[in-house]
C-alpha cells in the first residue's frame, strides 16, 4: 500500500476571482515545478465551483495534481510553490491510501 496525494488548485486570481493567463500557461508552470522537485506526477484540468467566506459563489478551472509515494513534506513544499504562482489564497490537499502494481509489456 502506498500513499497518493492530491493537490487541487484553482486558476482565479486571488484579488481580482478571475483567470488570469492562458490554460497552457499554468500547465507549463505545473509541469516546471514538478521537473525541478524530480518527482512523477499527472495532471488533469478540473472545473468546479465553491463558496467564499462572504457567501459569494465562484465558479473556476483547477488543476489536480496527483502523486504516488511522494513524501508528505515535498508534496506541501509543491503545494505552497503552486499557491504562491498561481496566486491563490490557499490549495486542497488530499490524501489516500491505495495498492498499486504494474503491468509490464509482453514484448
Amino acid at each position: 500500500m502506498m500513499k497518493k496525494t492530491d493537490i487541487y488548485v484553482g486558476l482565479n486570481d486571488m484579488d481580482t476571482k478571475v483567470q488570469k493567463f492562458e490554460l497552457s500557461r499554468y500547465t507549463s508552470v505545473l509541469k516546471n515545478v514538478c521537473l525541478n522537485y524530480h518527482v512523477p506526477f499527472s495532471f488533469s484540468v478540473i472545473e468546479g465551483g465553491y463558496f467564499h467566506e462572504n457567501g459569494e459563489y465562484t465558479q473556476e478551472n483547477s488543476l489536480k495534481i496527483s502523486f504516488i509515494g511522494i513524501e508528505q513534506e515535498t508534496v506541501e513544499e509543491i503545494a505552497k510553490d503552486l499557491c504562491t504562482f498561481f496566486r491563490q489564497e490557499s490549495v486542497l490537499i488530499t490524501i489516500d491510501t491505495v495498492e498499486v502494481y504494474s503491468i509490464h509489456s509482453a514484448i
